[in-house]
């Protein structure tokens, strides 16, 4: 029997032949559904974000000198290899962690401080309330007491440090008293000693976060927000204008 059969052959066998025939000729044939992605993949793509959360616990745990980053690896559940396929160094996971956590969210609070349509008062507050919610009460609030207690032994991480995250964070709290001023609702200050002061009780609370507070029994323990509400109104009652005093009215003296 000949195997090969020409195209006409081969249709009038297939009509001729209702088994094979099933399927109606108009019907057409799906398309192979995309296979799911396999575990190595998927691992593959989580490894940057394991890493840095493995890190940024390490760096936090132990300092930044401590952390070996064979131990990073060993958290994050890959080999180190692996780790340097990522991050050239223990210098750069230390920059990425910063990146990942603080510095690279200086464009979204900016463009925060844009939008915003409160009172400048109101906007402080928002400012302090939404760091406490959003790095102050984070394992990340532990990064600006490493670089307190490391900056010395690590200069070039200390310059990278001020570039990335003090610089900015100074210039996004002197945004905000620069409008209140030109608002008239804070009075004429220094705003660069001005941001310090608003900047001070955020630096404490961090640091009571992941050293001070340890020391203290239950009951001496700081309520993060009724700290942040008495520092507000200390804030507030320093910068505010004085609220101007009624003109005395002039009393007519008939003639």
């Amino acid at each position: 029997m000949a195997l090969w059969i020409d195209n006409a052959g081969l249709e009038s066998y297939i009509n001729n032949h209702p088994v094979i025939n099933f399927m109606p000729r108009s019907t057409p044939i799906a398309p192979p559904l995309p296979s799911a992605p396999t575990r190595h993949a998927r691992r593959k793509e989580a490894r940057p974000g394991e890493l840095l959360a493995a890190a940024l616990d390490l760096f936090v745990e132990k300092g930044f000198a401590a952390t070996r980053v064979d131990e990073v690896a060993q958290r994050a559940g890959v080999s180190k290899g692996t780790l340097f396929l990522y991050f050239a160094s223990k210098e750069e996971l230390f920059k990425a962690v910063v990146r990942e956590n603080i510095s690279g969210r200086f464009a979204e609070w900016n463009a925060e401080f844009d939008q915003f349509e409160g009172s400048t008062p109101d906007m402080l507050r928002y400012c302090l309330f939404s760091w406490w919610e959003r790095l102050g009460s984070t394992k990340a609030s532990g990064i600006p007491k490493l670089m307190m207690s490391e900056a010395r032994n690590f200069p070039e991480l200390a310059s990278f440090y001020q570039a990335e995250v003090m610089q900015p964070g100074n210039s996004l709290i002197e945004r905000i008293l620069q409008r209140g001023v030109a608002r008239g609702e804070f009075r004429a200050m220094d705003i660069t000693y001005g941001a310090y002061l608003v900047l001070a009780p955020m630096l404490f609370l961090a640091m009571w976060q992941h050293s001070l507070g340890t020391c203290c029994s239950t009951q001496a323990q700081l309520d993060p927000q009724k700290y942040l509400n008495a520092q507000l109104d200390m804030l507030l009652q320093g910068f505010t204008a004085p609220a101007r005093q009624p003109s005395a009215p002039t009393e007519h003296v008939p003639t």
